[in-house]
């Protein structure tokens, strides 16, 4: 005798990637069962099914049910993760982060003299010397540094807002950009940070790809792109 027709099956398995409600699955499933009883009970006596067959087609009932109650355990872990994010998330509220990009902020008070916003660079392995410089928006270079050997990962500087001469820039914006080499004299790929301030969170859709809020300069990021909190 023949198995059930393997639509029935394909129905159910493929139940959630159509979209099928939970009624409808389970109308499935019951059709699935009854049609299974009914083939048991009109089978021919002497070709009957074999075990293995039958254990083969009562195990797929059991693995549509395995998944959906799998599917519905990831779901729930899925929502305690996205709820973790954005706790986590609302931690860095107020704190001070280097994200990609290269601006500088020089700001000057009468008091303290000039202050620059910290900056830093990513480097996916060890450079034996890098080379910082930082350049006015017209271009025109203001301060250059040797920093030396430079271990792979994200290390941070700080700069006084002076040119190599020991005189105060202007108060404004500036970029910084490296120059890493290794110890072959080749350069290496490098990626530069800029300093931000983390200004408040905002949740993605359906609560998932929290965002942080860096204010209207560098707008929202994903977590994944603070690359050290200062």
């Amino acid at each position: 005798m023949s198995s059930i027709d393997t639509s029935v099956v394909n129905s159910i398995n493929s139940g959630g990637s159509n979209g099928l409600s939970a009624r409808q699955s389970d109308e499935l499933r019951n059709s699935f069962m009854t049609l299974l009883v009914t083939q048991l009970q009109n089978q021919d006596p002497l070709n009957p099914m074999e075990n293995a067959e039958m254990t083969s087609q009562l195990a797929q009932i059991n693995t549509v049910s395995g998944i959906e109650e799998l599917n519905s355990t990831l779901e729930g872990i899925t929502s305690q993760m996205d709820a973790n994010q954005a706790l986590q998330a609302a931690g860095l509220i107020d704190k001070a982060v280097l994200v990609p990009g290269n601006n500088v902020m020089v700001s000057v008070d009468e008091e303290s003299g000039s202050y620059a916003t910290p900056f830093g660079i990513e480097l996916d392995s060890a450079a034996e010397n890098v080379e910082v410089t930082v350049v006015s928006k017209a271009g025109e270079v203001v301060y250059t540094k040797d920093l030396g050997a430079v271990a792979a990962g994200v290390e941070s500087f700080s700069w006084g807002g002076l040119t190599n001469d020991g005189v105060a820039v202007p108060e404004g914006a500036y970029r910084v950009n490296f120059k890493a080499m290794n110890a072959d004299g080749e350069l290496l790929e490098s990626r530069a940070l800029n300093y931000a301030l983390v200004q408040g969170v905002s949740p993605g859709a359906g609560g998932s790809d929290v965002r942080l809020d860096l204010g209207a300069v560098y707008g929202q990021v994903a977590l994944d792109q603070i690359k050290q909190i200062l």
